[in-house]
């Protein structure tokens, strides 16, 4: 009894001193592996079920989906290629063929081709709310049951599909390594949130319809004009294609190749957050809660070195996520909002912050262990 009464007490006491000072780097380094081999397996025992029918439900909505695997699986794990059909606002047997015909439109070299049927069959069926999060679980099921790497991960769609790339590419731009759009129209999407997720457009030039040729021209000026103010980010690609209408022979086929070419970094030096309509709570090393969960609100930050600066943020508190493979977090961090220092010390290292992150979207390679809540002075 007394042993036992011992260890409990040395338990008690090893906790607290986690809990004044933080974990190690190697105590963090252990956890957080140890949490992705249970991520993991859970995944694969909840989950094996819905890859086996090829349907994921959330809620009352299902997303069927199709794949194909090309090439010889990586090293470092394979491409994902997400691609969204055309049809939209028409009968669901319009739909259903649009989605089949998007399995034979595009072939990579390597990787996991991946075709999802949308939930609905509404004019806006790949940019609704629900799109975010069958997205995420897509994403982290070819993780875990594909070998996909989470830093190689695109997405691509056509018509209606090309409408819903121009407003996810943004929304979820720090999931993408990169992102192209085929024949659609942007409707109310803004470019910001691409600073580094590069963008290509394609859009036949006899593509009247909607204005799409003459807007797609319009996307692809104002993504120079952004790269001429930030020569660092908004890689992009605008190809009007003469003599083409809404169907563009296949030419389009190029924006694989080119994507291709690009691999996510999940810790960007600058960020750009412009929130869309449809809110998220974390954007790369972001994050933000309660009532600066706002649509439409904007934040710039950088960081170099040990410093953090928040160039702007429309919202009253900004938190930023921190690990050690962005910084030293055995070292002194600063924060500065417009110059100013806002914050000065060393953060703590925590299993809930790791633990988090993780859940948050399952991924492996978006994993942080420490975050500073900075509360935004005179924010609009």
């Amino acid at each position: 009894m007394r042993n036992l009464i011992f260890w409990m007490l040395m338990l008690f006491c090893v906790e607290t001193a986690v809990a004044q000072h933080g974990l190690s780097v190697k105590q963090a380094s252990r956890m957080q592996d140890e949490l992705i081999g249970l991520h993991h397996q859970h995944i694969k025992k909840t989950r094996s079920a819905e890859m086996d029918r090829r349907a994921v439900q959330i809620e009352n909505l299902t997303m069927p989906f199709w794949y194909k695997v090309y090439g010889d699986r990586p090293e470092s794990g394979r491409s994902l290629f997400i691609s969204l059909h055309g049809g939209g606002g028409a009968p669901a047997a319009v739909n259903d063929q649009q989605w089949q015909n998007q399995q034979r439109l595009y072939e990579p070299a390597e990787g996991v081709y991946l075709v999802p049927r949308a939930p609905t069959n509404t004019w806006n069926l790949w940019h609704q709310q629900h799109i975010d999060a069958f997205f995420t679980r897509l994403i982290e099921n070819m993780v875990v049951f594909e070998g996909v790497n989470p830093n190689r991960v695109y997405v691509l769609g056509y018509s209606a599909g090309g409408d819903g790339v121009y407003q996810i590419g943004p929304r979820m731009a720090d999931r993408w390594a990169a992102a192209s759009m085929m024949a659609g129209h942007p409707n109310d999407a803004r470019p910001d949130s691409l600073r580094n997720t590069p963008f290509s457009i394609h859009v036949g030039a006899l593509d009247s319809a909607y204005k799409r040729n003459q807007v797609a021209a319009e996307w692809g000026k104002t993504l120079d004009e952004l790269q001429r103010r930030d020569p660092r980010g908004y890689s992009h690609f605008t190809k009007i294609y003469a003599g083409k209408g809404h169907w563009m022979d296949r030419e389009d086929r190029v924006a694989i190749s080119w994507m291709a070419k690009y691999t996510r970094d999940p810790f960007p030096h600058k960020i750009v957050w412009l929130q869309d309509a449809e809110t998220h709570p974390r954007f790369y090393w972001l994050a933000v809660r309660g009532d600066s969960v706002r649509g439409r609100s904007r934040i710039v930050a950088e960081r170099d070195g040990q410093t953090i600066s928040i160039q702007s943020s429309s919202v009253p508190e900004v938190v930023v996520l921190l690990n050690d493979e962005m910084l030293d977090l055995d070292r002194k961090v600063t924060v500065r909002y417009q110059g100013q220092v806002v914050y000065s010390g060393k953060p703590k290292r925590s299993a809930s912050v790791i633990r988090r992150t993780l859940n948050e979207r399952g991924d492996v390679t978006s994993i942080f262990s420490a975050e500073i809540p900075i509360s935004i002075p005179d924010s609009q």
